[in-house]
């Protein structure tokens, strides 16, 4: 079997690679096994059933309902305000703000787009009317973004700890010192930056001014404390604090700011439907295939070939870094999760590597590959709202990926980044 699905993994790789839809492909796959290897087709919705059957994966959707609230609140300008009240006066100002800015929207929607979505439009309009190039505010815009699915609450964590049974509490929580050291490095680049292009500041606008934009968005600001707090003290599961969130940013929209109102409604819920139909089709589709695989033999055969041939856990790190960059540089990130997890989770188990700091390490690959081109999603989105050319922004974002690599090197090759806070959160309680 395992011949058998190398053969029919590598002609699945052909079709996505000649334009067929991902989910199909997969199907297709799967389906191809299924008939050749004898097996019962009727087992095929029960495996796609069951991988809906799954209490996490009930926050993916609760998740993506909590982003399209908080967009349709339009709670994104309060914050950018915030954040250039509070370091806009720092040479690269703006630069700084939107950097923060994406810090914090991560603890609202954990999502590389929604945040270059969401607050892109008004971050990049500012920077260039500070005078910064175009490609420059567009690429820091971009970089700013991969901060998202990183610190908790994060949907390719959510799918990355459903998929490879690892509790997403501890994943979530094993990204957020990586995010906010993604955030660092990116302002430390800024520093660098902002002297050699001679960016300039925002005057100190006062404490009234930063007091008047703190209280404006104190309660948008909370809304990572909520939702890290209640999982924290163990009040609630990530599932159960993803409904929390929702019902917390429907607070804001309606009663708070009041920028939301029942006609938003309709709307909302046909938006979070669409995505959340588009993520669970693959993940019922990647569920049929990892059954394939599995049952196939492949990890168990791929497994041993890897220990034989590499001795050393940080040289197969190294190795699947390399690979998921490549990877990440020409597949949909969730898409490449679903496929992947798998196959490398089990060798990684076998190198006594930790769950939590290989899931995090595997998405922050990933989600790098977002900002790579050819198929960078985020650069297409920032490039449209910064109006540049695909060619220019993929120039630009080369440099700003440098502090994203100094941090994933970190991750990779010093574990209690990612496993001290899980493991001292789970003594604690």
């Amino acid at each position: 079997m395992v011949g058998l699905m190398s053969k029919i993994f590598g002609g699945w790789l052909v079709v996505i690679l000649a334009g067929m839809p991902l989910y199909t492909s997969m199907a297709l796959a799967t389906l191809v096994f299924v008939w050749i290897t004898g097996m019962p087709v009727g087992t095929l919705p029960q495996k796609m059933a069951g991988a809906m059957n799954s209490f996490p994966i009930v926050a993916a959707p609760l998740f993506i309902l909590m982003g399209n609230i908080l967009g349709a609140a339009k709670i994104t300008d309060r914050i950018v305000h915030f954040a250039s009240a509070l370091i806009g006066w720092i040479r690269g100002g703006y630069a700084h703000a939107s950097i923060l800015t994406s810090m914090i929207f991560a603890g609202m929607v954990g999502s590389a787009v929604a945040d270059a979505a969401g607050s892109g439009a008004i971050e990049i309009r500012a920077m260039r009317a500070a005078g910064y190039r175009p490609e420059t505010a567009a690429s820091i815009t971009a970089a700013a973004a991969t901060i998202g699915p990183i610190i908790p609450p994060s949907l390719p964590m959510v799918i990355y700890g459903v998929t490879a049974d690892v509790s997403v509490g501890k994943l979530f929580m094993g990204g957020l010192i990586p995010g906010l050291a993604m955030g660092l490095a990116l302002m430390l680049m800024v520093g660098v930056v902002a002297r050699r292009e001679g960016m300039g500041r925002i005057p100190f606008a006062g404490f009234r001014v930063l007091g008047r934009a703190f209280i404006d968005c104190f309660f948008a600001i909370m809304t990572p404390v909520v939702i890290l707090g209640g999982m924290f003290s163990g009040f609630f599961t990530p599932t159960e604090a993803a409904a929390v969130a929702c019902l917390y940013a429907l607070f804001l929209g309606f009663v708070v700011y009041r920028t939301l109102q029942w006609k938003h409604i309709g709307p909302i819920l046909i938006d979070t439907a669409e995505t959340t139909g588009v993520v669970m089709v693959l993940v019922m589709a990647a569920a049929t295939l990892g059954w394939c695989i599995s049952i196939s033999r492949l990890p168990t055969a791929l497994t041993p070939m890897l220990l034989e041939n590499i001795h050393s856990p940080y040289v197969f790190l190294l190795v699947v870094n390399v690979f998921l960059l490549v990877v990440g540089c020409f597949m949909e990130a969730l898409a490449a999760l679903l496929i992947l997890i798998p196959i490398l989770c089990p060798a990684a188990t076998s190198y006594g590597i930790d769950p939590v700091q290989f899931g995090v390490m595997v998405v922050l690959n990933l989600i790098i590959g977002t900002v790579t081109p050819p198929v960078g999603v985020v650069l297409f989105v920032v490039t449209r709202i910064a109006e540049i050319s695909f060619e220019t922004m993929s120039r630009a974002i080369l440099s700003w990926l440098v502090p994203l690599f100094l941090v994933l090197a970190l991750v990779t090759f010093w574990p209690p980044l990612t496993t001290w806070l899980p493991h001292y959160l789970a003594r604690v309680q």
